[in-house]
């Protein structure tokens, strides 16, 4: 009997399976999670390396990319392109009338825009401007400056290309000589020059007027037209005004004086030394 006790406890004991021993807890406490502003930064940190790791071959084909982007042509803006807009458009003879009729316009805003966009005609196209000879003889006497200038580089120009359209405004034009600023005076001594080169027949006309320019010059001024009035008359008008230009040397700043008669292929007076 002891012997099947034995046995049923021995199969008993190789039936039961063996109990799990419970794992040993660990010897270190888990390490903290870190605070969510550092996973941020590492995690912007990583972001940039992988940016800037497939930024680099980009990056070496910039320069490049700027040299065509910088060698490229510019697109106009402002008065270039409104200029651009109007020689362009089918209406163009319309559409440089209302300009010129905005230049002599009272508002200085309104003046400026058409005059810068008229600037930019001039430049470009100025027989297109021969119609509107009238409005810029009228302009060299504005108020507004930009109107001025462009009055005064408007009309040399269409004295070169259409003489006798801005001759018969000749009466204006002297009339406004002593009225405008200089660069009026300077646009009016370049328009009679142009038109004395054009034909003798000016000169008689003009002769008072570019003498009175000469006579009333300042050292710049003086040395600048001289080297425009000089060349543009013939005969006694021109000796006539070297004379002027002569005698003025010794009331002007002798560097300047020095490089007109240099011109001129004379030596100063011995008492302006």
């Amino acid at each position: 009997m002891a012997s099947k006790k034995v046995k049923k406890k021995s199969t008993n004991a190789t039936k039961r399976p063996a109990k799990k021993r419970p794992a040993a807890k660990a010897s270190k406490a888990p390490a903290k999670k870190a605070p969510k502003s550092a996973q941020k930064l590492s995690a912007k940190k990583s972001s940039t390396k992988k940016a800037s790791a497939k930024r680099e071959p980009e990056e070496q084909e910039a320069p490049a990319e700027l040299e065509e982007a910088s060698s490229g042509p510019k697109k106009a803006r402002g008065a270039a392109a409104t200029a651009g807009r109007i020689l362009d458009a089918e209406n163009t003879p319309q559409r440089l009338s209302e300009q010129a009729e905005s230049l002599l316009d009272s508002r200085s805003t309104v003046a400026t825009k058409s005059a810068r966009v008229l600037h930019e005609i001039v430049n470009e196209k100025p027989e297109l401007l021969v119609p509107h000879v009238e409005k810029f003889a009228r302009g060299l006497t504005s108020k507004h400056k930009r109107v001025v200038q462009v009055s005064a580089d408007a009309l040399p120009a269409i004295a070169k290309i259409a003489p006798a359209r801005v001759a018969k405004h000749l009466d204006i034009l002297k009339s406004s000589f002593e009225a405008t600023i200089l660069d009026g005076k300077d646009g009016l001594v370049r328009t009679f020059s142009n038109l004395c080169t054009a034909s003798v027949a000016y000169q008689k006309r003009l002769e008072p007027v570019l003498t009175l320019a000469l006579q009333s010059a300042n050292g710049k001024s003086l040395l600048r037209w001289s080297e425009i009035v000089l060349p543009a008359l013939k005969g006694e008008p021109h000796a006539r005004a070297r004379a002027v230009v002569e005698d003025r040397l010794d009331r002007i700043p002798r560097a300047i004086a020095q490089q007109i008669a240099s011109n001129l292929n004379f030596k100063l007076r011995v008492r302006y030394r």
